[in-house]
C-alpha cells in the first residue's frame, strides 16, 4: 500500500493493520483535542507575553472553535469525493505546520492567524474521522473502534490542563505547540502506509455551496458567543440576518443535489436525526457543567487547584466507560444506552445542584462520577447510531455531523452559561447546572423516543 494507492477493504482491515491505522488517527485526534484544553489553560501566560488584553487574548481560543465549525461539513463532503484518507492526511499536515506556525508567532494577530489554521486543520481530521473508523474496522466491532476515540478524546480532555501547567512549569507557552510538531510527522508518516482508501462518489464539490455553509455556521458561532455576553442588539441582529440568509442560499443551492452538502438527506432518517439532536442536547450539558462547575466550586470554597482535581472524575469515567459501551452496543440499542447514559447524567447534574453547603471531596467527586459514567455510556453507541444508520456513501457526512453535533452542543452549552451569569449574577452556576439538567433530560427524552424507531426505517 502506497501513498497513491490506497487498497479499499471489503469490511474493515486486519488486526495488525487496523493498529496502525487507528494509532495514526488516534494520535491526531488527541492532538487536535489536546489544543483546546492547552490552550484554554495556557491563555494568561500568552496574553502577558504578547501584551494582550484579555479581551483580545479570547480570540485565540475562539477562532480555532469558528474554523472547525465553519469547515467541518465542507471537508466532510470532500472526504466523500476526494478520499477520506487524502482529507485526513491534508488536514494532519495544516495542522503540523500550523502548530510550528503557532509557536514561531511573534504577536497577537500572527497567533490568531496560525491558530486559524490549525482550526481548518484540525477540522479536515475530525470531519472524516468516523468515517475513516468505518473504513478501518469491521461492521461488528465498529462500536469497539467508537469507544476507543471517545477514551482517548476523554483522556486527551482530562489532560489537557495538567500537561499545559507541566509544561508551563518548565517552559515557555510556545512549547505547547511545538510539541505538536514531531507527534504530527510521526503520525503522517504512519497515516500514508497504514489508512485505507473508499469509494468515492462521482458529483464535483460544490465551492459555492462550502462557503455559504461556512459564512452561516461562521455567523452563528459568533451570534451565540455575543448574544449571551450582552452584545450590542445591532451586532447580534447582523449575525443572525447573515446566518438565515446564508443558510437559505445553502439549502436553496442544494435542494436537487444528490449529496447536500449540508444533510438534509440524511435527517430525513429517523434515527440519524434523532441521534443528531441527542448529541447536540449531550454536548451542551457537558458545554454548559465544564464552564460552570469552577465557578461553582469557587463558591463552596475550593480552590483554582482543588477545582481541577475535583473535576477530574468526569473525564476519567467517560474514558473509563468508552470502550465498556462501544461493546455493549454490539449487544444494545442506542437508544436504551443513550437513555439510560442521560439519565445517569442528569441525576448526577441535580446531585450536584443538591450538594450541601459545606460538602466534603468525596460528596462532590461521586457525582462528578455519576456524570461521567452517564456521558460515556452514551457517547460511542450514539456516534454508532449516526454512523450505521446513514447509507455507506455518505459515511462522510455523517462524520461531519458528528462533529458538528459536539462542537454546535458545546456552543449553546458555554453561551447558555454567560447567559446565565448575565441574567443572575452570583447565582448564574447554579442556574447553569438547572439549564444542564434541563438538556439531559431532553436528550434522554429523545433518546428513547429512537426506541420506536423499527430497524427497516433506520
Amino acid at each position: 500500500m502506497t501513498a497513491l494507492n490506497a487498497a479499499i477493504p471489503a469490511d474493515g482491515l486486519a488486526a495488525q493493520p487496523r493498529f496502525r491505522a487507528m494509532l495514526a488517527v488516534m494520535t491526531a485526534v488527541a492532538m487536535a483535542s489536546l489544543d483546546t484544553a492547552i490552550a484554554n489553560t495556557a491563555l494568561p501566560a500568552m496574553a502577558a507575553q504578547l501584551q494582550a488584553t484579555p479581551a483580545d487574548s479570547v480570540w485565540i481560543v475562539n477562532i480555532y472553535q469558528l474554523a472547525m465549525v465553519a469547515t467541518l461539513l465542507p471537508f466532510a463532503a470532500l472526504g466523500e469525493i476526494a478520499g477520506y484518507r487524502r482529507v485526513f492526511i491534508v488536514g494532519l499536515v495544516l495542522f503540523t505546520a500550523a502548530s510550528l506556525g503557532c509557536a514561531l508567532a511573534w504577536s497577537l494577530p500572527s497567533l490568531v492567524v496560525a491558530r486559524f489554521v490549525q482550526g481548518v486543520g484540525a477540522s479536515a481530521v475530525m470531519a472524516v474521522t468516523t468515517a475513516l473508523m468505518r473504513t478501518i474496522y469491521p461492521a461488528q466491532l465498529q462500536g469497539r473502534g467508537f469507544g476507543v476515540n471517545a477514551l482517548v478524546v476523554a483522556i486527551a480532555f482530562a489532560a489537557g490542563p495538567m500537561v499545559s501547567s507541566a509544561i508551563l512549569s518548565v517552559a515557555t507557552w510556545p512549547w505547547l505547540f511545538a510539541l505538536n510538531v514531531p507527534f504530527g510527522v510521526t503520525a503522517w508518516l504512519v497515516a500514508r502506509q497504514a489508512l485505507p482508501g473508499n469509494a468515492r462518489s462521482t458529483h464535483r464539490f460544490d465551492y459555492l455551496a462550502a462557503s455559504y455553509n461556512a459564512i452561516a455556521f461562521g455567523s452563528l458561532v459568533l451570534l451565540v458567543g455575543e448574544g449571551a455576553h450582552g452584545a450590542a442588539p445591532q451586532h447580534w441582529l447582523a449575525e443572525l440576518a447573515i446566518a438565515l440568509l446564508c443558510f437559505g442560499l445553502l439549502l436553496h443551492r442544494q435542494r436537487k443535489h444528490p449529496a447536500p452538502l449540508l444533510p438534509v438527506d440524511l435527517f430525513r432518517i429517523p434515527m440519524f436525526s434523532l441521534s443528531a439532536l441527542t448529541a447536540v442536547c449531550t454536548f451542551a450539558v457537558q458545554g454548559a457543567a465544564f464552564v460552570a462547575l469552577p465557578f461553582y466550586f469557587e463558591a463552596l470554597g475550593r480552590t483554582a487547584i482543588a477545582t481541577g482535581f475535583l473535576i477530574t472524575p468526569w473525564p476519567v469515567m467517560v474514558g473509563v466507560m468508552g470502550p465498556v459501551a462501544g461493546r455493549l452496543s454490539e449487544r444494545f440499542t442506542a437508544g436504551a444506552l443513550g437513555c439510560t447514559g442521560l439519565v445517569l447524567m442528569c441525576a448526577g447534574i441535580l446531585a450536584l445542584i443538591a450538594l450541601p453547603s459545606a460538602p466534603s471531596d468525596w460528596d462532590i467527586a461521586w457525582r462528578m462520577a455519576l456524570c461521567g459514567i452517564g456521558f460515556g455510556l452514551f457517547q460511542a453507541p450514539n456516534m454508532k447510531a449516526i454512523m450505521g444508520s446513514a447509507p455507506l456513501a455518505r459515511a462522510g457526512s455523517a462524520s461531519g455531523m458528528v462533529a458538528t453535533a459536539r462542537l454546535t452542543g458545546q456552543a449553546i452549552g458555554a453561551a447558555t452559561v454567560a447567559g446565565c451569569f448575565l441574567l443572575a449574577g452570583s447565582a448564574g452556576p447554579r442556574d447553569a447546572l438547572i439549564a444542564a439538567a434541563v438538556f439531559a433530560a431532553a436528550g434522554a427524552i429523545i433518546s428513547f423516543a429512537r426506541l420506536k424507531i423499527k430497524p427497516g426505517s433506520a
